[in-house]
């Protein structure tokens, strides 16, 4: 099975347009301060019209989200912190679609994303560590043969090319069959927020082959 893409943490403006020649299925927007990705972008560029643009906060306020998903011409919001079910559902009300990460680890109960079903139209599954996301370290896929809903999911948290033979054979695994995308960012980076296009065309490459 061939994933979507999601590349992320994205924030220059000519790296962005050299990324989105790639023709990912997503790219995502850092738009919570202390992230070293921050994207401070007053408008964000013109991109080809089968990339969806993602934002992603961490914990934020109503008003904050609704306003940027307008401004940035957002196509879908992630969220990356402690967010309620119930924030998550104003959101939707807004017509806003929603991108719900969990941090997964060894002790993570998937019982917790129940919750979320109706308030989400996808998950998220990063590594727990102490930063929200971008930390470069991969979480054992074999957890997921627990994940019991039907939700597509994002499989994120440390993706680069050497997971590509790891990724291929997950991918066939019965713990995938909701998995419509894989998530990359801090593998694939010169400098924070810039992105090394021949190492994602690489990685493109090569999961397009499965």
């Amino acid at each position: 099975m061939e994933p979507k893409l999601k590349i992320c943490g994205m924030k220059d403006p000519e790296n962005i347009q050299e990324i989105a020649a790639l023709l990912p299925d997503f790219l995502g927007f850092i738009f919570w301060e202390p992230s070293r990705r921050f994207c401070n972008l007053e408008t964000l560029p013109d991109l080809p019209e089968n990339i969806q643009k993602v934002g992603v906060f961490v914990n934020p306020g109503l008003m904050e989200v609704f306003l940027t998903v307008k401004k940035k011409q957002l196509d879908y919001i992630q969220l990356h912190g402690n967010e309620k079910p119930e924030f998550c559902k104003k959101l939707k009300k807004l017509d806003i679609k929603i991108i719900k990460a969990f941090s997964v680890d060894e002790n993570f109960d998937f019982k917790i994303m129940k919750k979320y079903l109706d308030a989400a139209d996808y998950f998220l599954l990063d590594t727990k560590s102490k930063n929200p996301g971008g930390n470069g370290v991969t979480f054992d896929w074999k957890l997921l043969e627990q994940y019991p809903y039907d939700k597509p999911y994002f499989l994120s948290g440390g993706i680069g090319l050497e997971q590509v033979k790891q990724l291929e054979t997950f991918l066939k695994t019965k713990a995938a069959q909701h998995c419509l995308a894989v998530d990359i960012n801090s593998r694939f980076e010169t400098a924070p927020g810039i992105k090394n296009v021949e190492q994602l065309n690489q990685f493109q490459q090569q999961i397009n082959t499965f």
